[in-house]
């Protein structure tokens, strides 16, 4: 059944509602999300939300991910038949190097945690590491910056190779809004062409449709000119980077045919905050249903 045939069934909504989520290797009753494969993080099933209770609404919607959920935390994921769909080495502290990629520093200790990481990784199968490029800083320039990203990634693509795993390179805005301000991956082309440079099928970009809107437009064309160096795709609204639907100024049920007329087999997961007033589960239902192609 369609989602969108879903949504017009009372019948089917009050089953897939009233359904029960089941654990292990069982199958879980969920409707059909069409020919995307959809994550959410934990902020769009509203604040301050129980990780048990994302999980079921998770369930009910078909989504079959969640993203940065703590390694402690995936038994309750599997529990429920869903995927840690993304996880993050070292947290978000990158502006000055620490985990940032472009910058030389990332390859002294970050680079063995992140080597440990992709272990950590490979015991869950479907779980991507994300990478983040950090924000410009003086004396390195967007060309060293590129340099130093495919340097570190020359460092772990072997592993990443030997063990399964994918990595996906981020991209963010220039302007701070939920990313690290002057981000120096905030133009598709830098990352694309660090993962050419790179030249590993496992890892690839992280297209962020609220970042690449903020920072350069032209979403679905480029979506089209650089989807063989796609491998993640996150959604979001622009303005607020709510709930991309008819308030906000991107056509995400555009984007989704898009994103699904290129074949596109990768996770496409919600990352953004329902706007205030909402009601958490009716929105993401909502976009659901939205981005069901």
């Amino acid at each position: 059944m369609r989602r969108r045939e879903f949504l017009t069934s009372a019948s089917a909504s009050a089953l897939a509602l009233l359904s029960p989520a089941v654990s292990g290797q069982n199958a879980v009753s969920a409707p059909s999300t069409g020919r995307l494969k959809f994550g959410a993080f934990l902020q769009a099933f509203g604040p301050n939300r129980q990780l048990e209770d994302a999980c079921k609404d998770a369930v009910k919607l078909g989504i079959q991910g969640l993203e940065l959920v703590k390694p402690a935390d995936w038994p309750t994921l599997r529990k429920y038949g869903l995927t840690p769909a993304l996880h993050i080495v070292g947290g978000f502290v990158q502006t000055g190097g620490v985990n940032a990629i472009a910058m030389p520093e990332a390859q002294g200790d970050y680079l063995k945690q992140f080597h440990a990481g992709i272990d950590v990784a490979a015991a869950s199968p479907g779980t991507e590491i994300v990478l983040l490029a950090g924000s410009r800083v003086p004396g390195i320039s967007d060309q060293q910056g590129a340099d130093n990203a495919v340097a570190f990634c020359n460092q772990v693509k072997a592993h990443a190779e030997d063990k399964g795993v994918n990595l996906v390179l981020e991209i963010n805005n220039r302007q701070g809004i939920g990313a690290a301000k002057n981000a120096i991956f905030d133009r598709t082309s830098w990352g694309v062409d660090v993962i050419k440079r790179v030249n590993s099928p496992r890892i690839k970009v992280l297209y962020d449709t609220f970042q690449a809107q903020m920072s350069e437009g032209d979403v679905v064309q480029t979506i089209r000119d650089n989807i063989q160096s796609i491998g993640h795709i996150h959604t979001g609204g622009v303005p607020g980077r709510h709930q991309p639907d008819e308030t906000q100024e991107l056509n995400h049920h555009f984007i989704a045919q898009a994103i699904a007329g290129l074949g596109f087999k990768g996770w496409v997961s919600h990352e953004w905050s329902p706007s205030a007033g909402s009601d958490p589960f009716t929105t993401l239902q909502k976009v659901i249903a939205i981005m069901t192609v």
